[in-house]
């Protein structure tokens, strides 16, 4: 898996780590912040969280477009300056009247332009790494990784919210709107550490930094020059994919919206036993030894090596069993801790969907990337099937005076815990081949601006997401989630009649 990657994936996968992990720990609280701080409605809180997730991939678009001009180092770097800025001022607690709320709004402007300078232009320098033949064939597995290792970052991410507010509330006295901005501080220090690590290991992948047209005007060898129709039919199928991907991400990023929603207002809020056990983040990062392990016990060729995977699998399952059989009593469930689900299955999964395509591509039966986003849309309309069924006869959500959700259902928390699984599933068919079907595809001169119009799609989606806010309380849970079925299945059905074209120019 890990075997005869460029050096400079890690490098900058890790300082992607970093930034997301700051990212994600704001994101866990934001959408309940908003109601919290602000006394904002469902739908009002959903505007703004949707608003901003579309920024933060909107302007990928325009870093893509300077990265090519000015260099993709020279953007990353601005980029995590500007959105150290952005969390600075979403740090400082200013109440909730309207000047908080303009410097909030402020705060999410520069978040969201830092971002779009930083992450699509990270990704083409990723992309970059494996345009050396000794590498291409490694270019797949290469954004399974660096998929993985943005996860990693997003997995400690709730619960780094949750301890932190916790600690404001209970050691430091801060009230409880107050002690959210803890939770956007750590974004800050998590920045710091993106920029020392990409300053640090800068030379394993410096040769990318620079601009396309640049290198072009130099006459770079490796620029390859394309036809006019040959540019403009890969052009086509990455926006037919994009008209695809907007749907995906509008289900999809229901995670820190309606499905926070529903995690706060109608999934039990405490747990006891072996399933309590699921929402420590230490429990998962055991099972996802187990797994790496497992994998390196029958992929190392050495004793030592096999005898030390072996080792840390008991290891591991001998803490759990200890763990288990000391639990006592209930404990309390936080609704943003059920955001560590999908990023603790994208790590725990990755290796196994890289075994199983590398098994189908040795036999010649790989799906190609645009087949498996296909896939990817069934699976995610699957998910949304589950909880629309699991639904029918809850009641309609309630709030009280301050736009806060009332507790009214103790639906198991393994509906969600499972909702996730599945949404998982269509997130690794998607996501990151998506990811490299547009590094491999996209036109030389424009591969900067091609890969921001992925994430152009992905705002798109999430500019969609409000849909979930609005849908909250108007119309019963079931209705809701079958919304975003359908939506997943039409895009289906789009792919696959388009799918001989995709095909083609993937070739």
């Amino acid at each position: 898996m890990f075997e005869g990657q460029p050096k400079g994936l890690y490098a900058l996968a890790l300082a992607n780590t970093g930034e997301r992990f700051g990212y994600y720990t704001m994101l866990a609280v934001f959408a309940l912040f908003l109601r919290a701080n602000y006394g904002l409605s469902p739908a009002m809180a959903g505007t703004i969280y949707s608003s901003f997730l579309m920024l933060v991939y909107f302007f990928p678009l325009i870093g893509g477009f300077l990265a090519d001009r000015l260099g993709f180092g020279k953007m990353v770097t601005t980029g995590i300056i500007v959105m150290f800025l952005g969390y600075l001022l979403l740090s400082i607690p200013l109440g909730g009247d309207t000047l908080a709320l303009v410097v909030m709004l402020g705060a999410l402007l520069l978040i969201g332009f830092g971002t779009g300078l930083f992450k699509g232009n990270l990704q083409v320098m990723v992309g970059d790494l494996y345009n050396d033949a000794q590498y291409s064939a490694k270019r797949d597995s290469g954004f399974s990784i660096f998929y993985m290792a943005i996860n990693i970052g997003a997995l400690f991410a709730p619960t780094a919210a949750i301890k932190i507010k916790e600690y404001a509330e209970n050691v430091l006295g801060y009230s409880g709107n107050d002690a959210y901005h803890f939770s956007f501080a750590v974004a800050c220090a998590s920045l710091v550490v993106s920029i020392i690590i990409y300053y640090a290991f800068r030379s394993t992948f410096r040769h990318t930094e620079g601009a396309v047209r640049a290198k072009a005007a130099e006459g770079d060898s490796k620029t390859v020059e394309l036809s006019a129709t040959e540019t403009k039919e890969r052009i086509i199928a990455l926006c037919l994919v994009f008209a695809v991907v907007i749907f995906f991400w509008m289900a999809f990023h229901q995670n820190g919206l309606s499905l926070t929603y529903f995690a706060d207002e109608f999934t039990a809020n405490t747990s006891s036993g072996l399933e309590s056990m699921a929402f420590d983040v230490w429990n998962l990062v055991l099972v996802i030894f187990i797994v790496y392990a497992g994998f390196s016990l029958f992929q190392s060729k050495s004793t030592q090596a096999k005898a030390i995977s072996a080792a840390v699998i008991v290891g591991a399952l001998g803490v759990l069993v200890y763990k288990y059989y000391n639990l006592t009593g209930e404990i309390s469930i936080a609704a943003p801790i059920f955001q560590q689900f999908n990023p603790f299955y994208v790590v725990a999964l990755t290796p196994v969907s890289m075994a199983i395509f590398s098994s189908l591509a040795a036999k010649g039966k790989e799906p190609s990337a645009p087949r498996k986003i296909a896939y990817g849309m069934i699976v995610a309309a699957i998910a949304y099937g589950i909880m629309a069924i699991a639904s029918v006869g809850l009641p309609m959500p309630q709030m009280n005076d301050n736009g806060e959700g009332i507790h009214v259902a103790d639906v198991t928390p393994n509906l969600l815990i499972g909702t996730y699984l599945i949404l998982t599933f269509g997130e690794l068919l998607l996501s990151p081949m998506g990811i490299s079907f547009v590094s491999k595809v996209a036109p030389p001169k424009y591969k900067g601006m091609m890969m921001g119009g992925w994430f152009v799609a992905t705002a798109l989606g999430n500019q969609l997401v409000v849909v979930g806010g609005l849908l909250w309380g108007k119309v019963p849970l079931w209705a809701c989630w079958s919304v975003f079925l359908g939506v997943c299945l039409i895009a289906a059905i789009f792919m696959f009649a388009v799918m001989k074209r995709l095909e083609a120019v993937a070739k």
